[in-house]
């Protein structure tokens, strides 16, 4: 990379502690170039410069903030080629599985381009007075966001949070992780492109325990996207200062597959939802529920399929499943299936690191024999392994989905929409999809995305999405005559006219 442009891309980057981050590639023989290390003192800099920057940007015109994310929008498509190659050579997902992310933030930004002006718009009240009292609620910014984000979804995760939040009028700091730090720099140089000011989104880098810490205790709103046990830990961070948080952390997604199901939709999605990026994304089905009726067919084929995808750990397109991100997490993966092997699981294909293709390459698992003893039949796996079992009855299915202490996302295959619905709606996840294992409710930008149980706090995507980064303001103004006793009534003349007045306005549903 050249000095002058890698001083552009590092031109919102607030790290002067003279030390380097230095990530290493999933790839083999693959190079990322090292990123300057932000100290605390850099942390309270540049929310100090984000909060002073406020201000200004609260009052420019919404119009011209939507602007910007609609050239924003433009700039992603435009420079996607570049985007891709990034977020592969920093997660090792497949070119094909790095284009969610640049198309799934085109269209955050888009969605909020188009209803910003009309969701933060004053909107009216009734006042304690018909006609006297004039009421309206303000949408007023919380201040500075923090922006901690993970390393699964670089691009996406460390900017889409930001897109609704500068259009509130805030200021945002962003603590990307280590390993994907181009991605998340990237992006935000492409927001500078479309026309962002100075100072109204910057970036801060290094270890989240000391850095992203730090960025909590400074300021006014965090956003974490990351796992239930850190989430707790920021949870109580903030909830210290009494400032909100939104929390996007783990799941064990589960797929019912019914009865009625037809064989070649449930391979489709199946494949697609445990698989895509290599089963590291929050939303990433890791049980399946098949009807019993149809289980050993269904088993049969899925199993077929899956053995049929093509793995690579290289930059370009031509395979459907990358890598893992990490050593770390390459081994974690590596121990929770032959832990479950070990206690009696039956792998039907997969479970083994695959050092000949890449140094990080799992092969796509699916295990059946899971009882409920094992690990993994409760915790989040974050691989590419997914574990298939039968079920009798419909209640039973439910049931079994409904056995975790996550609840972020769900899938149910039917024939029928309307068991399909009845299904969903007893089904405790904060998205479910039908017939589709989460692209069709995760693309629904319009609609709030996140989690129950312990799967998160707080919604993104539609107008909550966007509202969590405001505070409502009650402006009320009086007319003509105050409240209070009036005309030379007394006190008690005064109350008991008010008592009647309110007795004729519930009668006319004025109240």
């Amino acid at each position: 990379m050249h000095s002058s442009s890698k001083n552009q891309l590092l031109q919102d980057l607030v790290a002067t502690s003279g030390s380097m981050i230095n990530p290493v590639s999933p790839f083999p023989g693959v190079e990322i170039e090292a990123v300057p290390e932000s100290s605390l003192a850099d942390v309270q800099s540049a929310v100090n410069s984000a909060r002073n920057s406020q201000i200004a940007w609260s009052s420019t015109a919404i119009s011209h903030r939507v602007k910007i994310l609609d050239r924003f929008h433009d700039q992603l498509i435009k420079n996607q080629e570049e985007l891709l190659t990034a977020i592969q050579v920093e997660t090792g997902k497949s070119r094909i599985h790095a284009s969610d992310e640049v198309f799934g933030l085109a269209m955050i930004s888009a969605h909020y381009a188009k209803i910003g002006k009309r969701a933060l718009s004053p909107k009216r009240r009734a006042g304690v007075m018909p006609i006297l009292t004039k009421t309206r609620v303000l949408s007023q910014p919380k201040g500075v966001i923090g922006i901690i984000s993970p390393w699964n979804y670089p691009l996406m995760l460390s900017i889409c949070d930001a897109l609704p939040a500068i259009l509130a009028g805030n200021t945002v700091v962003i603590r990307p992780d280590s390993q994907t730090l181009w991605s998340a720099i990237r992006g935000l140089n492409l927001l500078r492109q479309a026309g962002l000011p100075d100072g109204v989104v910057t970036i801060v880098t290094g270890n989240g325990e000391t850095v992203g810490a730090a960025l909590i205790d400074e300021v006014d709103y965090v956003c974490f996207t990351g796992s239930t046990t850190t989430g707790k830990v920021v949870a109580a961070q903030a909830g210290a200062r009494l400032i909100g948080a939104s929390l996007e952390l783990g799941g064990k997604n589960p797929m019912i597959v019914c009865a009625d199901a037809k064989l070649e939709t449930f391979l489709d999605v199946a494949v697609r939802a445990c698989f895509t990026s290599a089963g590291q994304l929050c939303v990433s089905i890791e049980r399946i529920f098949i009807h019993e009726s149809i289980y050993e067919e269904f088993l049969t084929a899925f199993v077929a399929k899956v053995k049929e995808l093509k793995l690579g750990a290289h930059v370009g397109w031509g395979y459907d499943v990358g890598s893992l991100a990490t050593e770390a997490l390459a081994e974690r993966v590596t121990e929770v299936i032959s832990s479950a092997v070990n206690e009696g699981a039956k792998l039907e294909t997969g479970g083994r690191r695959c050092t000949d293709i890449g140094p990080r390459v799992f092969e796509p698992t699916v295990l059946t024999g899971v009882t409920k003893g094992m690990k993994i039949s409760t915790e989040e796996v974050f691989g590419p392994c997914v574990y298939v079992q039968s079920f009798t009855t419909t209640d039973e299915a439910i049931a079994l989905a409904n056995d975790s202490i996550y609840g972020l996302s769900a899938s149910v295959i039917t024939s029928s929409s309307r068991n399909g619905r009845r299904i969903s709606e007893q089904l405790r996840s904060g998205s479910v999809n039908i017939n589709e294992g989460f692209a069709a409710a995760y693309g629904s930008v319009a609609a709030p995305m996140g989690g129950m149980g312990q799967s998160g706090l707080g919604r993104r995507h539609g107008v909550e999405g966007l509202l969590r980064f405001t505070q409502p303001q009650t402006m009320a103004e009086q007319r003509w005559i105050s409240i209070g006793p009036k005309l030379g009534f007394s006190d008690e003349k005064w109350t008991r006219l008010l008592g009647k007045s309110l007795i004729v306005l519930k009668r006319l549903r004025i109240r």
